[in-house]
């Protein structure tokens, strides 16, 4: 474990906050911070220090929603717990909160320990995990119980893919009701799986088989139906309800009309949904295939709604839904059938520098990235304050961040393990300088100097924002 290590000359952010002050971290976590240039602040010593004049300091991002090693269609993604934590770090973020997968028949405890040794020893970045809940029965609800005593709060379910993941109505009723028993959060994939599939079968009949038909077959329509059926299968329940990967406009609709009722309904978007849309779908000779992720991408008119919500508070969370697979033979299985293209999108190097282009275009503030990206995940999944935020105490997961700097985007460059960029050729202003998880130097000046193995699992407390 490092000693003492002050960051000096930088401008603090947190969600609440902007302040001119040095940060002092001892023994892996923040011991104080003083105005820069006081008396307080030079009396500070350490082994080291970090110059970050004319720089942001800001806490590591927390990213509540990746897949690293995912099965899916035949295939797993692209990115293992070794390289997808590095590719994080690389990006700024030093937590994430990955997706443990119960196959159905097996128990959760069997799927959370695969998991847990595919990430042991692996991640150069903290870990979590939320069970995604394939299989509901008497065991299964009682599995989930013991999970939130130790620290696995969150229980995704799947409205989406019949045969794989889906469950009933009566399945996901019986989840929120134990999970307003327990104090765990459902976590909602949002899609009326049982209707896209006749629109998938209808679609291909027709000769429909080009990428961009996976945005039209999995409609905006279908993702509010589903959104507006969880959240009153919720309120029954007295359960809250978290909508993952929010990408329809009426399906903000939906969470906002919710929330206006006073329910405890959150909702996360993802980078893909703001700042691309349907007209990367549609690029040919199958490029669109890079694009394909579900809930898929929507009409650029979309964007503006997102936006909004994450503005008004009616989306509280950005995380990326990580969930890379190689263009060359991975996405090209889905080849004449967009059916078979492997959903998901490469992400998680490019959030917290996508988001900080909205600061630079004026759609958020500085404070309001802070929130979406790092404290407001870190709140809602129970790790805040030792996540998510810059202060005594905190796990000193600190940023160094130059505003200035500026990137072009591409898969020549960037560290996650997949062979195209989804935001390839794309010019951003910021750009991470130096990275330390829990005090340690992950990124230093632009080079990785962390290790895997440095990172730890981290079991979660309920969600802070129902104390």
């Amino acid at each position: 474990m490092t000693g003492r290590t002050v960051i000096r000359g930088g401008l603090v952010i947190t969600a609440s906050d902007e302040l001119h002050a040095d940060v002092l971290i001892e023994d892996g976590r923040i011991a104080a911070l003083a105005a820069a240039g006081t008396s307080a602040a030079e009396a500070w010593t350490a082994e080291r220090t970090i110059d970050a004049t004319g720089k942001y300091v800001i806490p590591g991002g927390v990213d509540v929603h990746t897949h690293m090693e995912l099965p899916f269609g035949g295939t797993f993604a692209s990115d293992t717990f070794e390289t997808g934590t590095r590719a994080a770090a690389w990006g700024g973020t030093t937590t994430i909160v990955d997706f443990a997968v119960q196959s159905v028949g097996r128990s959760l405890r069997e799927g959370l320990d695969a998991w847990h040794a595919k990430a042991e020893g692996n991640c150069s970045i903290d870990y979590g995990f939320h069970m995604i809940v394939s299989d509901v029965n008497e065991d299964t609800l009682k599995e989930l119980d013991l999970l939130v005593e130790e620290g696995v709060t969150s229980f995704k379910q799947f409205m989406a893919y019949p045969g794989v993941f889906y469950s009933d109505d009566g399945q996901i009723l019986r989840a929120m009701q134990r999970s307003a028993e327990n104090g765990g959060l459902i976590m909602m994939h949002a899609e009326n799986g049982i209707a896209i599939d006749v629109l998938v079968e209808q679609a291909l009949a027709w000769g429909e088989t080009d990428p961009r038909y996976h945005g039209e077959v999995r409609k905006a329509l279908l993702e509010a139906e589903a959104t507006h059926r969880a959240i009153r299968l919720a309120q029954v329940a007295g359960a809250p309800l978290y909508v993952v990967h929010v990408s329809a406009m009426e399906a903000v609709a939906e969470l906002t009309r919710a929330r206006d009722e006073g329910l405890n309904v959150f909702g996360e978007t993802c980078p893909q949904y703001l700042f691309l849309s349907t007209d990367n779908l549609a690029e040919p000779d199958f490029e669109g295939a890079k694009y394909v992720c579900s809930t898929p991408l929507r009409p650029r008119e979309h964007q503006a709604q997102l936006w909004k919500g994450l503005r008004t508070n009616d989306l509280q969370v950005v995380s990326t839904d990580h969930c890379p697979f190689c263009f060359v033979g991975q996405k090209e299985l889905g080849r004449g059938d967009f059916s078979k293209i492997p959903n998901g999108m490469p992400g998680i190097e490019n959030r917290m520098d996508l988001l900080h282009q909205a600061v630079v275009e004026g759609r958020i503030t500085r404070r309001r990235w802070i929130e979406i990206a790092c404290a407001s995940p870190a709140r809602m999944f129970g790790m805040y304050p030792k996540k998510g935020t810059i202060a005594p105490g905190a796990d000193a997961d600190v940023v160094i961040y130059d505003p200035q700097d500026t990137q072009i985007m591409s898969a020549e460059t960037h560290h996650m393990n997949v062979d195209y960029s989804a935001y390839e050729g794309r010019r951003t202003t910021g750009r991470v300088e130096t990275v330390l998880s829990r005090g340690e130097l992950v990124i230093t000046e632009r080079e990785y100097t962390g290790h895997a193995g440095h990172g730890v699992y981290t079991p979660r407390s309920t969600c802070q924002y129902l104390n």
